[in-house]
């Protein structure tokens, strides 16, 4: 199968998500800058939602470059990627309404680490895809698995915190995966 079928989809799939992310954001009680400072959370957690989907997306585009065709366990690994990303404006705004709620986050963080995991098969699939068997590809492969395991850890670590101490650990951990691993990550390539 084609890939540029599966790619232009996955495109569409999560511009909706963002644009559903953005729709969920709370209106100020009253239109005043106190208005907006009392959303400071709510911002907070779309932006790094969106980033987090941004990055994402970008990573995805990375790695799906030198891929010619796919096969159908790719196909139905992309779908997956895109069921628990569909979750993403819902948990953002459980997380935006009750910032410190340490329930609300491990539901976000439960998503998040979903999204990862299936990211992280969908790398290892497209490993196995021919054009990625010369050298170079096995170095950025080998890469993005050392990458992919720290970020697990940060956020599997984020998830505990949030559970037993820290309610906002799970957001905080996103937000440094994403500032630290990915983000860089994705500008240098």
């Amino acid at each position: 199968m084609n890939k540029e079928r599966l790619v232009a989809f996955t495109d569409a799939v999560l511009a909706i998500i963002m644009t559903i992310l953005v729709l969920e954001l709370e209106k100020p009680e009253h239109i005043s800058w106190q208005g907006f400072w009392d959303l400071r959370m709510n911002f907070l957690a779309y932006t790094i939602s969106f980033f987090w989907l941004g990055t994402m997306w970008v990573n995805m585009h990375h790695s799906w470059d030198g891929v010619k065709q796919i096969n159908n366990k790719l196909v139905w690994i992309s779908i997956l990627l895109l069921f628990f990303a569909s979750f993403f404006p819902y948990v953002t705004s459980i997380v935006a309404s009750d910032f410190y709620n340490p329930v609300g986050q491990a539901v976000y963080g439960i998503v998040v680490l979903l999204v990862t995991f299936t990211n992280v098969w969908m790398y290892d699939e497209l490993a196995k895809m021919p054009i990625h068997h010369d050298e170079d590809q096995k170095i950025i492969v080998s890469h993005n698995d050392k990458v992919m395991a720290l970020d697990i850890i940060i956020k599997v670590i984020g998830l505990l915190l949030t559970l037993t101490l820290l309610p906002s650990a799970m957001m905080w951990s996103v937000f440094i995966t994403a500032l630290v691993l990915i983000i860089p990550r994705s500008i240098k390539d």
